[in-house]
């Protein structure tokens, strides 16, 4: 068609070489630009030849076309070298100095923009203070997005603050790095900011974050209140905004709502919306419904993607389907490590840690952490010293900074008593620098989350707290409780082991919420590590007692305990 066109004007010239550079076809692409008409060439016909090369790797090309651009074309250049490739950004800002470009304050956003992508992020600093007063808001983004980016997010707080004008850009940009950095308190309480802020409605980027947020911190409450803001600014969500909602609920224990919510998008549900069902049936142990949908999804079109596989795969595991997850893990045409993973938990929480044993020696690829993770995890479970210490010693090379891994090396030592290689084990990460991570747990109340660690004496109510747990602890004994101490990694005294299993975090958050929350509620608690043996235990006897439903997420999967059982099934 192309060819046959008797008049072909510069937006038809820029369609085709668009179009080959998409396509991957960048020799046809150069060809037909040194047959356009120089007259013809524009901003977008540069635009298009530097971003193909650059995408495709070829800095020197990529430098010669800006070398050729004029001025105004370089303004643009600058876009493409976002991919981050920081030979491209010299080449670029050498292409500036060598022609004397004087930069306005678009170049320089632009520049800014570039080097943080391009990890110089002290260079980019340094245009930006020298901009001064002629920095514009998009500067001060460009700036803050940059630091957020790298997880600077006092630098980025810091420059935030200092703004002599804001747009709800601004606002995004900082909720959005306070939440991707994991730091969903702060998002939640900024943004709570935002709110009553004159001249700032929030949009669909805000409420994204601010719904990812609550979903981390499993702050049902919050997410109620985060959708009574959605619905009052009568702001319309994307499919991406539902789906961060499936998530959210889903993280929250409310698979009821996260159902709800991706029933009402029937229609327009894509693989995510699956995928974030799936992983939230996942984590509760739903192993037969997690099956299910994705026989579901694929009735409706859609092709299961490696996450899907992985979230299937995991129900089955949490939920003891052995031959159904064999069979899903059967059917990936191309299995990844992270099936293998799967995989090898699965037949390591089934006590078959042989087997487990022989898939990861007959694997096609190398086994990642994941992989040596589950089948720990599984020696941790069955008590099988010497995987253990097979799997642990591979996750000491793998990722030796990871706490979590010598500590399940260590509660298997304990179980044996083998006191001393506990020792060993203490001295090792002590070698290595490495510092076991604090155990925290937190429960939301009156639109505030509150954080508790083992022992914690710091909380406004903790001489409450501990009065309700001592009473607690009577009523247990009474009915035949007896304190797990196994998990306690130190040989001391067994009324010592007593009292330090007894203030565990999850403990005093669930008193917590005793104290403060109405009777009959769910009581939500989330904990950043796996439940020791002793509070599994004791939460079903308080659940019992208290007539209450208790709900705690900790790092591994949901435990909805009620009437003295859990769901897992004593199974994680």
């Amino acid at each position: 068609m192309f060819d046959e066109m008797p008049e072909r004007g510069a937006a038809d010239w820029n369609a085709m070489i668009s179009g080959y550079w998409r396509r991957g076809r960048g020799g046809e692409a150069c060809e037909l630009f040194d047959e356009m008409p120089e007259r013809e060439r524009n901003v977008v016909s540069w635009t298009a030849m530097v971003t193909g090369f650059a995408r495709s790797g070829d800095v020197e090309r990529a430098r010669v076309c800006l070398m050729r651009c004029r001025r105004g074309v370089l303004c643009r250049g600058m876009r493409c070298c976002r991919a981050g490739d920081p030979r491209l950004a010299k080449s670029l800002v050498e292409s500036l100095d060598s022609r004397r470009v004087n930069c306005n304050c678009f170049v320089k956003t632009a520049l800014i923009d570039m080097y943080a992508k391009c990890g110089e992020l002290s260079t980019a600093r340094r245009i930006f203070d020298e901009m001064g007063t002629h920095a514009n808001v998009v500067s001060w983004n460009a700036m803050i997005s940059a630091y957020a980016r790298v997880g600077d997010l006092a630098s980025a707080r810091c420059l935030f603050d200092k703004m002599p004008r804001k747009n709800v850009v601004s606002w995004n940009s900082m909720i959005a790095g306070y939440a991707q950095n994991g730091h969903s308190s702060l998002a939640i309480d900024l943004f709570k900011e935002m709110t009553v802020t004159k001249n700032f409605k929030p949009d669909e980027v805000t409420m994204v974050s601010v719904i990812s947020a609550c979903g981390h911190l499993g702050a049902y409450e919050l997410g109620k209140w985060v959708m009574d803001v959605v619905a009052k600014n009568r702001i319309n969500l994307s499919i991406s905004g539902y789906n961060s909602l499936i998530s959210m609920y889903s993280r929250c224990g409310s698979m009821e709502d996260a159902e709800r919510i991706f029933h009402d998008i029937s229609g327009v549900r894509d693989v995510v919306s699956y995928n974030s069902l799936i992983t939230g049936f996942a984590a509760h142990g739903y192993g037969t419904r997690a099956i299910e949908l994705m026989s579901n999804m694929k009735e409706e079109g859609l092709e299961p993607d490696r996450i899907t596989f992985i979230g299937v795969l995991t129900a089955c595991s949490h939920a003891g389907l052995l031959e159904e997850g064999q069979h899903v893990f059967r059917s990936i045409k191309s299995p990844t490590v992270d099936h293998y993973a799967c995989m090898v938990d699965l037949l390591g929480r089934g006590g078959k840690l042989e087997e487990a044993k022989r898939l990861i020696d007959g694997m096609p690829m190398k086994a990642h952490a994941g992989v040596y993770g589950a089948l720990l995890n599984a020696s941790h479970i069955h008590k099988r010293l010497e995987l253990g210490e097979f799997a642990a010693y591979k996750l000491f090379d793998l990722e030796s900074e990871n706490s979590g891994n010598y500590v399940l090396l260590s509660n298997i030592y304990a179980f044996a008593k083998r006191w001393k290689e506990v020792d060993r084990i203490r001295e090792l990460m002590g070698t290595r620098g490495v510092k076991k991570t604090t155990g925290c747990s937190w429960v939301e109340f009156d639109g505030k989350v509150h954080r508790f660690i083992a022992g914690d004496q710091l909380h406004e109510c903790s001489k409450e707290i501990y009065h309700v747990l001592e009473e607690l602890e009577k009523r247990m004994r009474a009915v035949g409780y007896i304190a797990i101490k196994d998990c306690v990694l130190r040989d001391v005294e067994d009324e010592e082991k007593e009292v330090i299993v007894g203030t565990h975090s999850e403990k005093l958050a669930i008193g917590f919420a005793l104290l403060r929350s109405e009777e009959g509620t769910v009581i939500r608690v989330v904990k950043n590590l796996r439940v020791c043996g002793d509070c599994h235990v004791a939460i079903k006897m308080i659940s019992k007692l208290t007539s209450r439903e208790i709900l705690v997420r900790d790092n591994n999967r949901f435990h909805r305990f009620k009437d003295g059982e859990c769901s897992c099934q004593d199974y994680w």
